[in-house]
């Protein structure tokens, strides 16, 4: 979760161009409104940084931003921005610490995570006191299920001189190694007491973790009151899978549509479709399965858990689904790509298929209510 908070979870290599597969398939969406003043200022920046192509400073700024609002829209297309404004160190072995705490972050994003942790683990070497490096590397452990390595790093941000997030990594962390509900009862404690800018960092943590303890009602006022106050794609998302599980399919349709951009949110809304007879399903079933060809084709694998969630639930096909979930968990072990093993092996008349997954499960301990029918 941590992961997805701090980050992008989309591939920058998505801003490839792409050849549409079918008349009916959505490439542009145009622009329905003006430039705000911040897009206008960004898109000068971004126009002096093309000038002076090896000004570092300049084209950190560019990618900064780019990167910033791709975690809070999902559009793939900036993050292909915020790499081609580093074009001038991307292949450097050691570029400036700052372009490649940027190229760590696009790295990961494109869940090229041993590329990611190799400039992490040089960034904490090069300079120990700065704590957004043992932050972002935390969380890249974090998710591919290195909690012994991610622990030493949530420690390392209390030395860094970021204890509030030093907190909030280590009990993220212990929520997921048989400790959730004294982590559940950390985490109200440091919500308390922690400065208002990490809230909503935190009320994420607590939303996730009272839906791996069964408390949907809870849950749903967290996830609620993050969404009042600033709309991101990958807490829409979360909010999404939550609603469906609850029987809400046209509450994600309100919530959704227009956002059909975001491949994991028009996932959503293509379920919401399907769970509700609406004749628009197979518009959007069509449409991502003309995206998730084209990333195919591009060698992207970044969605592979949002392809075998679409190839179980809408396509109907268990064996194709199983193969694509146990490929996503060799590179990625957070709940959800449990859970879409679990199904698929299960859809799929072979639940020994899913066996990593329960070992995994019992040797860290886990908490997720929602993952016991499947287990």
């Amino acid at each position: 979760m941590l992961l997805a908070w701090l980050m992008v979870g989309q591939s920058a290599q998505a801003a490839q161009p792409r050849v549409p597969q079918q008349d009916s398939e959505v490439v542009e969406v145009l622009r329905e409104r003006p430039l705000s003043e911040q897009e206008r200022a960004w898109r000068s920046l971004r126009a002096q940084a093309r000038v002076q192509p090896g000004n570092a400073q300049l084209a950190t700024q560019v990618a900064w931003q780019a990167v910033r609002w791709a975690r809070q829209d999902g559009d793939p297309r900036l993050l292909g921005q915020a790499q081609a404004a580093l074009a001038h160190w991307w292949a450097q072995p050691a570029p400036p610490y700052e372009v490649r705490l940027l190229r760590a972050t696009i790295l990961q994003s494109t869940h090229q995570f041993d590329a990611a942790l190799l400039d992490l683990r040089a960034l904490v070497q090069q300079q120990p006191e700065r704590p957004q490096a043992w932050l972002t590397l935390s969380a890249v452990l974090q998710v591919t299920g290195r909690y012994d390595e991610a622990q030493q790093a949530c420690a390392a941000l209390q030395r860094a001189g970021a204890p509030w997030h030093a907190q909030a990594c280590a009990l993220d962390l212990s929520s997921l190694r048989g400790e959730a509900s004294q982590a559940e009862r950390g985490l109200d404690v440091l919500t308390a007491r922690a400065p208002r800018e990490l809230s909503g960092y935190l009320d994420l943590m607590r939303a996730e973790l009272a839906e791996r303890l069964g408390q949907a009602d809870r849950a749903v006022a967290l996830y609620q009151g993050l969404l009042l106050r600033e709309s991101d794609a990958y807490t829409e998302g979360a909010y999404a899978d939550l609603l469906l599980e609850r029987g809400r399919a046209n509450e994600v349709i309100d919530r959704l549509k227009g956002r059909e951009r975001n491949d994991a949110l028009l996932l959503r809304l293509a379920e919401a479709y399907a769970a509700t007879d609406d004749q628009a399903r197979d518009r959007t079933v069509e449409a991502l399965r003309a995206r998730f060809a084209a990333a195919r084709e591009r060698g992207d694998s970044v969605h592979r858990r949002e392809e075998a969630r679409f190839t179980l639930r809408l396509l109907k096909r268990p064996q194709q689904a199983l193969k694509l979930a146990q490929l996503n968990w060799q590179v990625q072990k957070e709940p959800a790509d449990a859970r879409i093993l679990l199904e698929a092996a299960r859809a799929a008349g072979n639940d020994a298929a899913a066996d990593e997954v329960r070992v995994f499960v019992r040797r860290w301990g886990w908490s997720d209510k929602r993952l016991e029918g499947w287990l």
